[in-house]
């Protein structure tokens, strides 16, 4: 089985599972980043309301090109919460 660290770096595995190891090397308490750390859904939530707007925003505007980003960054918020 991969570890974490092997899903992140490899470019061909599964990409959720890769978003899912880069989630929980973020989180990790020991070596994760120390603001993923400290965030809770409380902290976190402003976050995801911003990239709700921003998602909006670009189909209202037809940005297309745009709109893939800002599902992906929505997607992050998603997995933070989950």
């Amino acid at each position: 089985m991969a570890t974490p660290s092997d899903l992140v770096s490899d470019p061909d595995s599964d990409p959720t599972e890769r978003l899912l190891a880069i989630m929980r090397a973020l989180r990790d308490p020991k070596a994760g980043c120390p603001w993923d750390i400290e965030q809770d859904f409380d902290t976190i939530a402003p976050y995801t309301i911003e990239e709700a707007y921003e998602v909006a925003d670009a189909i209202e505007r037809e940005a297309w090109d745009e709109l893939r980003g800002e599902l992906g960054d929505l997607l992050l918020q998603v997995v933070f919460h989950s």
